[in-house]
């Protein structure tokens, strides 16, 4: 082993080490600090006083309400890690490095792009980021398509992708990439969580159809709910897949009145769920009775914007979430306090996960004392740490995949504010939903250097 490799694996053992007792952010990592200091890197701030990071959220398409929250996030990290306001999740995450005086002494500055929900834009955004705004790290997106697009990109530029949402399993799987991190958890987590609620809720012997949204993220989702409910005895009728932004779900609805099925399963997101879910309850699916059982219809990935949208067609819909405003700890009380403050509503789940990323990247940055990008994948790679609001996390080296607690949540039948939309269910632990990285294939690929 050569005496570089020796001291990034000393490093990355302090790291662990100091995470499990908080000690990380009052020692001095001796190891890192000013090691890559001559290294040349794309975008390098050198001797400026600030840094730029680039936010790409669907601002237009069927996702846009996640990304408009997206960006509210991310433009109050901006101000938490430059010292403005109240300092949120700085004031909880364990172990940090920050300070509030930006990132190494320099003031964040960020620039914003619109990826419209579409791939081919959305690199297109992320390039001119790069290349013209000069951006140090890209975060953001509402799709998995967009985000495994990016990602891609980013690799090839050597340019750090703080994934924002993205829940296909393929993100961190098959097109897992060394560059690419990912908060947010993916299908088949939801699938494992969901699994033991939809057996007590509704048995062993159901007729399951599935409508899914026809791009990576469907397909991994209605894969995992699928394995889930045979496992547990289901049967599958059908799997049919719906365009991206179809808004009339009618000839993909009506099929399902005649086939047999008793629970329609939605692998659908943003306002795609809200039209398909409404359509659904309008065609009377919610008031049948089929094979002697009530239908039912299950919703696997949720967030609080689209039970805004759906209404009352969203009471009592069993889903799963990253993460909800009404948890009860120290990091969610913090964030919701100032998005609150900021907004004047709660922030959902996309507003959370983004904003986590922010200061992960940053938190990074100040932990290694560089802004050269092997080394801040290598203190994101293994790192553990608190106070973020789902409990104590990993970000796993092995495919960038963060593992903490998941959110089994229902549709409130009794809703008594136009925010109180989901009831927390169930907190399934983390170790209920971790997985062998191997399962879903994929290599990171090298260290741009």
């Amino acid at each position: 082993m050569s005496k570089k490799q020796t001291t990034q694996q000393q490093r990355r053992d302090f790291l662990k080490a100091s995470a499990a007792t908080g000690v990380a952010a009052s020692v001095p990592l001796i190891f890192s600090k000013g090691a890559y200091a001559a290294e040349k890197f794309r975008n390098d701030p050198g001797t400026g006083k600030s840094i730029k990071f680039g936010f790409n959220v669907p601002q237009t398409g069927a996702y846009a309400d996640e990304g408009a929250d997206e960006l509210r996030a991310y433009k109050l990290a901006v101000k938490h890690l430059n010292g403005e306001g109240d300092g949120g999740m700085l004031n909880t995450m364990k172990p940090m490095s920050l300070k509030g005086n930006g990132v190494l002494g320099k003031k964040v500055e960020y620039v914003t792009g619109d990826t419209q929900t579409k791939s081919d834009a959305a690199r297109a955004s992320a390039k001119r980021m790069i290349e013209k705004d000069g951006v140090l790290m890209i975060t953001g997106g509402s799709s998995s398509g967009v985000a495994i697009a990016v990602q891609g990109l980013c690799q090839e530029m050597g340019t750090i992708f703080m994934t924002g949402l993205t829940h296909s399993n393929d993100t961190t799987g098959k097109d897992k990439k060394r560059y690419g991190f990912r908060h947010m958890f993916n299908a088949y987590m939801s699938g494992r969580a969901l699994g033991p609620v939809l057996e007590k809720e509704y048995g062993t012997e159901r007729r399951a159809y599935h409508l899914t949204a026809d791009y990576t993220w469907g397909w991994t989702q209605e894969q995992s709910m699928k394995d889930t409910t045979e496992a547990l005895g289901w049967k599958t009728v059908k799997t049919v897949r719906t365009p991206v932004g179809a808004g009339d779900f009618s000839q993909y609805i009506t099929p399902v009145l005649n086939s047999g099925a008793d629970v329609l399963i939605l692998n659908h997101y943003g306002k795609d769920m809200i039209n398909s879910l409404n359509q659904a309850v309008q065609f009377g699916l919610k008031d049948k009775v089929v094979n002697g059982k009530q239908f039912e219809i299950v919703v696997p990935l949720f967030s609080r914007l689209m039970a805004q949208g759906a209404g009352d067609a969203i009471k009592g819909i069993l889903g799963s979430t990253n993460w909800n405003w009404q948890l009860k700890n120290a990091g969610t009380n913090a964030f919701v306090k100032s998005f609150g403050a900021e907004y004047g509503f709660p922030p959902s789940q996309a507003a959370h996960t983004c904003y986590v990323q922010t200061l992960l990247y940053a938190n990074a940055c100040e932990q290694a004392g560089t802004f050269y990008p092997p080394e801040v994948i290598r203190t994101l790679e293994d790192f553990i740490f608190d106070g973020m609001g789902n409990g104590e996390t990993l970000y796993r080296g092995a495919d960038h995949q963060c593992f903490k607690d998941v959110l089994v949540v229902r549709g409130n039948p009794n809703p008594t504010s136009q925010f109180d939309l989901l009831k927390v269910e169930q907190v399934v632990p983390r170790s209920k939903v971790e997985y062998d990285p191997s399962i879903f294939g994929g290599e990171l690929g090298p260290y741009k250097v």
